[in-house]
């Protein structure tokens, strides 16, 4: 048996760490536990110790709100745009590996200067032409922007990851007589799930969590999303805390659990060809 002689101990990281899970895990603990608290009760009680009268009460009036509806809303914005988003950027960043010249290296720089663009800097332009192609107030007014303003990061991300598919795998195809289509569809998506996965958890988190675009292109109570929806527990002298809260901790479910089932992929994606 080896035993490690002189075994030092990093006590100050040790305390940073515990430090920041005490700073992610009490915002959490805080929203789960006022969420079944009575509205009487927020301000008599400590707000970090258990409910003396729990509740589900909250949870009902969010149910009662049409929170299902922006729910609904929330989810085809979202689903549409990841699918955007993976169409585009996928083909887009195969014909950039794969030509390699410099017409597709200049496309490539052209998007990625993307990055440097704010959204909140171009939302007058965005409202323009929205209300000119005759999109406001729709959910596709807030699923073309927001695909737009995500198409760089998620060519950045593919990119990276096709340029370490070996090109003796493409070479391979190619012999065997596979046109770009068949060699895109058998070859370059199953070697870049992992890319795939990440950028549809990055960009699904996004879009769910939106709250400009929805403010300002869209108006109505059908095309609302969750976001939004957070307003309705708002009236003009108080405030529904608790029904806030149940909102928030319902509204995360979804995304949440797509994170946890593609967390490994999405962390393999985004650390895809920046070790070279």
């Amino acid at each position: 048996m080896i035993r490690i002689k002189n075994k030092q101990y990093n006590i100050l990281g040790g305390f940073l760490g515990w430090v920041w899970l005490a700073t992610v895990i009490v915002p959490v603990y805080y929203i789960l536990i006022t969420s079944v608290r009575q509205q009487n009760d927020i301000f008599t009680e400590n707000p970090l110790s258990l409910p003396s009268n729990p509740t589900f009460d909250a949870y009902k009036r969010v149910f009662e709100n049409d929170f299902l509806l922006y729910v609904g809303n929330s989810v085809f914005v979202t689903v549409m745009t990841v699918l955007i988003i993976l169409i585009v950027s996928f083909m887009v960043s195969y014909m950039i590996v794969r030509r390699n010249d410099a017409w597709s290296r200049g496309i490539y720089k052209v998007i990625i200067t993307g990055l440097a663009i704010p959204m909140q800097a171009t939302i007058i332009p965005v409202y323009y032409i929205i209300i000119q192609i005759g999109l406001y107030d729709t959910l596709w007014a807030l699923i073309l922007p927001s695909a737009a303003f995500a198409i760089p990061i998620s060519v950045l991300i593919m990119t990276n990851f096709l340029r370490d598919v070996p090109l003796s795998l493409f070479e391979a195809m190619a012999v065997d007589g596979a046109s770009e289509f068949t060699t895109m569809v058998r070859l370059a998506i199953p070697m870049v799930k992992p890319a795939i996965i990440t950028v549809a958890i990055y960009d699904a988190l996004n879009v769910w969590n939106g709250f400009l675009f929805p403010l300002i292109l869209t108006q109505s109570a059908s095309n609302r999303v969750i976001p939004l929806s957070l307003w309705l527990f708002q009236g003009q002298f108080t405030v529904d805390v608790p029904g806030i809260l149940a909102a928030v901790v319902i509204s995360v479910l979804p995304i949440l659990t797509a994170y946890i089932f593609g967390r490994r992929q999405m962390v393999a994606g985004l650390t895809a060809g920046f070790g070279k």
